[in-house]
């Protein structure tokens, strides 16, 4: 079994030693026996702390290969004009290729698990199981962009628990009301009970979609879903920009995890979330990036600390501290999407990161959590590990040149069809 000593490694301020055996912290302590660490690798950690991995609520991974594509536009036009007839390009190849290229990106910048919504879903599940990240896999129902024949095939992909293994699990994703209908999005909220899955969608967005709704069914898209039976502790919704005193209540009360993608949101003009009164409101609130082609990147740390900006202007300088912005992006996260994991305690699973306390951004360190929430960059991160793995070490994946060089010909190929 594998077993690995992170000797001499900060920890909540206090340096100790932590033992991973097999796939979870072992043990945390500063007094380690000999019988503890008999057959260990140990790896030496002065001068690094340890920190809980990123777990990205919510992307579009293959999408890397649209980074800087049809930039500085609405969502709307964004979208029809541009992003779907760029992705009807695509095919499994390509998608595999852009996953992988997203797969190294979230590992050097410090993310262990992503919620994918997109095509080719097993081409996606390949890259995650080769690299060793987690995911949520998503089969994307969306009746103007899948045909009915592939519909039930995604229902069934989904029954077959096709790829599922204890890092990989498949999540049902209608892909938001304005694409699923009312009888696609009951159907879809009665399945995710029947078998004991995840349920995601883009939720309230924009302004757009939210008058839509009413001015379709009368009622806020939150109120639509709850209609529909949709709403559950099962449910997580990416977005959330636009939620009423009612969509928030309704959303607490059914325990909905909101995924909230600020830099998307500011990029795509769809609007700032009301985190304060979500918070005032006792919502589960987690953190995810959207897609490269409106991020443009996969950087949890630097949604963060947006996001911890963007509640101050909303809310007041003490809204959303460093620690509870951090929480967000970390166990929040993990929670959400059932991983047992997003702290550093022994039992939990071995996935976390670890920063390099000489990195310039990180100097002096009044505040680590300050530091990190405002202060670094993913040049921070030294080593990234998962599942007691470690997928990083020395800023280094195994892999990436190729990867690198494989994503830049692709696209180009794309670009010139």
């Amino acid at each position: 079994m594998n077993k690995i000593l992170l000797k001499s490694v900060i920890l909540n301020k206090v340096c100790t030693n932590i033992l991973v055996v097999g796939n979870r912290f072992s043990k945390i302590s500063d007094n380690m026996s000999s019988e503890d660490v008999a057959g260990a690798e140990v790896v030496d950690c002065s001068n690094f702390t340890v920190l809980p991995a990123f777990y990205n609520g919510h992307t579009h991974a293959a999408m890397t290969l649209l980074r800087g594509y049809a930039d500085d536009l609405p969502l709307q036009p964004w979208l029809e004009n541009y992003v779907w007839p760029f992705e009807a390009k695509m095919g499994p190849d390509e998608i595999e290729i852009g996953s992988r290229l997203a797969a190294l990106e979230m590992i050097k910048s410090g993310t262990v698990f992503f919620n994918d919504m997109y095509w080719h879903r097993e081409r996606t599940i390949k890259v995650v199981d080769e690299m060793g990240l987690r995911a949520s896999i998503g089969t994307t129902m969306a009746e103007n962009l899948v045909s009915p024949e592939k519909l039930e095939a995604n229902f069934k992909f989904i029954h077959d628990r096709y790829g599922v293994n204890d890092r990989i699990q498949l999540t049902m994703m209608p892909h938001a009301i304005y694409t699923a209908g009312e009888a696609l999005l009951k159907r879809c909220a009665k399945f995710v009970e029947d078998e004991d899955v995840l349920l995601h969608t883009h939720l309230s967005e924009t302004r757009f979609e939210v008058e839509s709704c009413q001015k379709e069914h009368g009622c806020s898209p939150v109120e639509w879903l709850d209609k529909c039976g949709a709403l559950s502790p099962r449910l997580s919704a990416a977005h959330c920009v636009h939620l009423s005193e009612n969509d928030m209540k309704l959303m607490t009360s059914a325990r909905v995890t909101a995924v909230l993608n600020p830099c998307s949101n500011l990029k795509l003009n769809s609007g700032i979330p009301n985190i304060p009164a979500m918070l005032n409101a006792g919502m589960k609130l987690a953190l995810g990036t959207d897609g490269t082609s409106s991020n443009n990147n996969l950087d949890m740390r630097e949604e963060m600390k947006t996001l911890a900006l963007l509640a101050k202007v909303v809310g007041s300088a003490d809204t959303l501290s460093a620690n509870e912005a951090l929480r967000m992006a970390t166990r929040a996260g993990a929670e959400a999407f059932g991983i047992d994991a997003g702290v550093i305690e022994e039992g939990k699973l071995a996935d976390c990161i670890l920063i390099d306390m000489n990195n310039e951004r990180m100097v002096p360190c009044h505040d680590l959590v300050s530091n990190w929430v405002y202060s670094a960059d993913s040049s921070c991160i030294d080593s990234v590990m998962c599942n007691g793995r470690f997928l990083m070490r020395g800023r280094h994946v195994d892999g990436e040149e190729e990867i690198l060089k494989d994503a830049e010909a692709c696209a180009k190929r794309l670009a010139a069809k």
